[in-house]
């Protein structure tokens, strides 16, 4: 029970190599091997890596990376197929377990922020990492926080299997020296616009003039850049269950493909997918992209705004096609998707 002296902190939980843990925990014989999950687990096959584990990640091995190149950067690693069902069991019971100490925020398959009243954040972060242990066999890293943005940039400090505090005391001794895209909300390619104007480490971005941020990169996002680099964040955790924003499929084609008609006709085969899924989900969709990965490996995306949200099939279809419109089709293929997204105000009813 919370006590007059108990303070409010902010704990991000995070399931070390979770993919992999969980496929690891169904074949112990795999423990401490690089196991690679991605795909059909076929290295022959086009296809990414959705995890790898902390022993293949050693050989260069990452998330997004194609499974042929993992295969060539550790050919002793051991790839297995992707089974989300078993994902979502597996997280579900670290959520149900996390309920048990505060108020809980989940952010995905493998973290969630925590929200509690207690004197001693560490020993509580110590208690969860034990816990969650116990209760499902996987192992987790927690970041403490006095806001949400130092509580998930401490879990990357507290990794693998450990905690971290990082608050507004410790936080430009630990952070100044980083490089922008050190902060959560700030990507690679942000970052290299922030070093050409000759920002390159969080303390510089700190005491940069907004004004100037505010004319490169917008009235919001400039000053917004800025208070992350100084530590700012929200303190609110909510247990509201959290509602896709979008649905979305994609598929990679073990052979490029460079025929229009082919291309059209596999786009509209995953916009019918979509479309079922947004059907199902029972909310109208606003907005429809598309991506495309051209060999070798460059993706870019597109979208469009529709005229009105709309389910029908033929819409999404239709607007999917019209977005494809919009690429350069002077390269080869070797992936689609189409995402669909729902109306910033709308709600399952």
């Amino acid at each position: 029970m919370a006590t007059a002296a108990d303070l409010d902190w902010i704990l991000h939980v995070d399931l070390d190599e979770f993919i992999a843990a969980v496929e690891i925990a169904r074949r112990p014989e795999l423990r401490g091997r690089p196991v690679v999950v991605g795909g059909a687990g076929d290295p022959t096959q086009r296809a990414v890596v959705a995890t790898a584990s902390y022993a293949a990640r050693a050989f260069g091995i990452r998330s997004g990376m194609p499974l042929r190149t993992a295969a060539r950067r550790c050919p002793e690693a051991v790839f297995l197929p992707s089974d989300p069902p078993a994902y979502d069991a597996a997280s579900e019971r670290v959520m149900a377990t996390l309920r048990s100490f505060g108020v809980v925020e989940v952010l995905g398959w493998d973290e969630a922020f925590v929200g509690a009243r207690t004197t001693e954040p560490e020993a509580l972060a110590a208690d969860i990492r034990r816990t969650v242990e116990d209760e499902t066999g996987l192992s987790c890293s927690v970041g403490v926080g006095d806001n949400r943005l130092r509580a998930k940039l401490a879990t990357g400090f507290a990794k693998p299997a450990g905690v971290f505090r990082l608050t507004r005391h410790n936080w430009s001794s630990v952070m100044d020296d980083r490089p922008t895209d050190a902060l959560w909300g700030i990507g690679r390619r942000t970052a290299r616009k922030l070093a050409d104007a000759g920002v390159i480490t969080v303390a510089q971005l700190a005491a940069a003039d907004p004004a100037d941020l505010a004319r490169r990169f917008g009235p919001t996002m400039g000053p917004w850049y800025r208070a992350l680099a100084q530590g700012a964040g929200g303190t609110h955790v909510s247990d509201t269950p959290y509602v896709a924003r979008s649905r979305s499929r994609e598929t990679t084609f073990q052979r490029n493909l460079v025929d229009r008609t082919d291309l059209d006709e596999q786009l509209a085969i995953l916009a019918r997918r979509v479309a079922q899924d947004v059907r199902d989900d029972g909310r109208p969709v606003a907005r429809v992209g598309v991506k495309v990965r051209f060999a070798p490996f460059f993706t870019e995306t597109r979208s469009m705004t529709l005229p009105a949200p709309t389910r029908e099939p033929d819409e999404i279809e239709r607007a999917a096609l019209a977005v494809l419109d919009r690429f350069d089709h002077t390269r080869p293929v070797r992936l689609l998707g189409v995402r669909a997204e729902f109306g910033a105000d709308d709600r399952r009813g």
